[in-house]
């Protein structure tokens, strides 16, 4: 690894004359976007596809072969972009694949994710609604009405594959399904030593009791999960975190099948104040930048911190393993930001509306109440982002580049279907008929009123 005695992250002071501009360049940075790619990402792409397109065109080029031409086109687009060639058999891993894995799995790791599964379970069926009723009576009058919650019958989920394994993506994407009641839950990841060979994930998948799983990945794997190909039925919702083109294909996708979220880079603003620890901080902006790419930010009103944050984040890059790329995230996507004051802050940390948000500050609730663009937020000097990527309960799985100011991370509501039931009997009906009849021919939609009125011609019925 390469030793630094400096770090040029961006650095904004927001009494400078050049915040503004400053501000609004890292916002637009963070900004979900998708056509931006590499020249190797290009040469590739020309490769594969004869044009230089877009990230946006290759993911619709992609979909739509999957969806015209099946299992042969996922197939085929596995054998190009993954250098991996499958079969139908070999897709799907075995029942037999499964139970080895989970057998020579370590049973410290296993011990662990029961724990991690509980944690969870107990969080997100708290957050599960209880069916509505409402009985309206007045006489012979009887109306009713119910909100009625019925869980999904068939998930996707997306585990990437490509840097690393993640048995944390699919606990916090597959056991607040199953805490919701869905009973057919599919796992997409890519056929990589990270993904579909890895005998953690797998451990997990069966851990969970999670028996369908399909060694593709890449917008393929989610068209497939959308439109349905031979030997993998669509289903109603995909979820799960993924590289820019999983995203594209989940957007290109929507309107098929449901989608969580449009996710991006990793990313977290720590809001800090004098009490704050400047190594604390500094391994806080490191953890979600060593995500390559990943953003840290940090905002203060206590001005010597800005520096002691920069000398630690220094001496902490240079003695990780993943410090090299971290320092880069940093570079492209970090910065070091002086507020005038907390409220300052509070706005802006709502103008970058991140994924985490961590307060550590000696009054972590009075600053929440400041803020609320964050999709999880975490409070005081012990709650590092890494209590929630892995442990506490609520899922990692959140909105990214600013969407956080009007969406929310994954639960388990999120994976209930609701319905409304209306039942009115012929006095009811007549209760509510003149009210009905006036709106429906204010709008001239006669039928509408007319569908009433053929009801009440003789109410002695």
């Amino acid at each position: 690894m390469t030793q630094h005695s400096d770090l040029d992250i961006t650095t904004i002071d927001c009494t400078r004359s050049d915040a503004t501009s400053l501000f609004a360049e890292l916002r637009n940075k963070l900004s979900p976007s998708g056509n931006v790619v590499s020249e190797a990402g290009r040469q590739r792409t020309i490769e594969l596809f004869g044009e230089p397109l877009t990230p946006q065109q290759v993911v619709e080029r992609i979909c739509n072969d999957v969806r015209d031409t099946g299992r042969d086109a996922l197939l085929d687009y596995s054998a190009k972009l993954d250098q991996k060639k499958l079969t139908p058999e070999t897709m799907r891993v075995s029942a037999e694949e499964l139970k080895a894995a989970h057998t020579k799995a370590d049973p410290e790791y296993l011990k662990t994710l029961r724990a991690i599964r509980e944690n969870i379970i107990e969080f997100q069926r708290a957050l599960l609604p209880d069916d509505v009723k409402i009985l309206r009576e007045a006489g012979e009058s009887k109306i009713e009405l119910r909100q009625r919650y019925l869980p999904l019958k068939r998930v996707g989920v997306c585990i990437p594959g490509g840097a690393a394994a993640y048995p944390s993506t699919l606990l916090m994407t597959a056991v607040p399904a199953q805490t919701a009641g869905v009973k057919e839950i599919v796992v997409v990841v890519p056929p990589t030593d990270f993904g579909g060979y890895n005998t953690d994930i797998l451990a997990a998948c069966y851990e969970l009791g999670i028996t369908e799983i399909y060694r593709v990945g890449g917008a393929q794997a989610v068209a497939a999960l959308a439109y349905g190909v031979e030997g993998i039925e669509r289903v109603d919702k995909i979820v799960g975190p993924g590289n820019l083109f999983v995203a594209l294909a989940k957007r290109h996708v929507f309107g098929e099948v449901d989608i969580d979220s449009i996710a991006g880079p990793s990313e977290v603003i720590v809001l800090a104040d004098e009490t704050a620890n400047p190594e604390f901080i500094a391994s806080d902006l490191i953890s979600q930048a060593e995500h390559s790419p990943g953003s840290g930010v940090l905002i203060t009103w206590h001005e010597p911190l800005i520096e002691a944050v920069r000398a630690a984040l220094i001496k902490q890059l240079n003695e990780l393993p993943r410090g090299d790329l971290a320092r880069q995230s940093l570079l492209d996507y970090g910065a070091l930001i002086l507020s005038r004051d907390a409220d300052e802050a509070a706005r802006l940390t709502d103008l970058l509306a991140t994924e985490h948000l961590h307060i550590s500050t000696s009054d972590p609730e009075q600053m929440l109440s400041k803020v609320q663009n964050a999709g999880a937020i975490f409070m005081g000097h012990y709650t590092p982002v890494a209590t929630g990527d892995y442990y506490a309960g609520p899922s990692h799985v959140l909105p990214t580049g600013g969407t956080a100011r009007f969406a929310n991370g994954l639960c388990s509501i999120d994976f209930l279907k609701r319905s409304s039931v209306i039942s009115y009997n012929q006095k009811g009906l007549a209760q509510d008929a003149p009210g009905i009849c006036l709106l429906a021919e204010k709008e001239g939609l006669t039928a509408h009123a007319a569908s009433v009125t053929i009801r009440l011609k003789n109410e002695s019925q």
